[in-house]
């Protein structure tokens, strides 16, 4: 070999710390908790009998599960929860009270906005995970499938149609992206 080549040594594959997954368990219980918040904040406004009752009812079902099968494994890993949980449950269940009280397409909106969020954050975590931790990416796969059928039904049901949709839609995931970042520290 020439000594004006570079050599091509095999690179080992990066490995995600017990300190990154730790992160990646505290913020994804706090953005499935801050689900289930938003959820029941739509709820409150928009009541039972609403014709959109029912859809949203489902998906924080499925938010629900996914909380506390995060509860479960934070617990069983010993990882410490966000210190932001009180902030997050008035923050998510005020944000779905709002969105809703603007009508059932800022509903809408509001979850196609978050989902979209939590499908780019998901990615990136499966991507860091690589084949580190089987368990945790299997969870966030499945999830994640969960989340985007949340997101496409939302666009279905009106999302793009809620009164000032781009800019409605912009400051939520601003705020989602925020609380992914202060989740994963604090």
């Amino acid at each position: 070999m020439s000594a004006t080549m570079p050599r091509d040594f095999p690179r080992p594959g990066r490995r995600s710390s017990d300190a990154a997954r730790a992160a990646m368990l505290r913020v994804d219980q706090a953005g499935e908790f801050g689900a289930t918040r938003i959820y029941a904040g739509q709820l409150a406004v928009m009541g039972d009998r609403h014709p959109d009752a029912r859809l949203i009812a489902g998906m924080a079902a499925q938010e629900e599960r996914h909380r506390r099968t995060f509860d479960a494994m934070i617990a069983r890993r010993g990882v410490r929860p966000t210190a932001l949980t009180p902030i997050w449950s008035v923050a998510g269940f005020a944000l779905g009270a709002v969105t809703a009280a603007i009508g059932p397409r800022a509903a809408m909106a509001c979850t196609a906005a978050i989902e979209t969020e939590i499908d780019r954050h998901y990615s990136e975590q499966l991507k860091e995970l690589g084949q580190d931790d089987p368990e945790l990416s299997t969870l966030i796969a499945d999830f994640q499938a969960e989340e985007v059928e949340h997101r496409d039904t939302a666009l279905a049901h009106g999302a793009e149609q809620a009164p000032a949709y781009p800019l409605l839609s912009g400051a939520i995931r601003l705020g989602c992206r925020a609380a992914i970042a202060l989740s994963k520290r604090i």
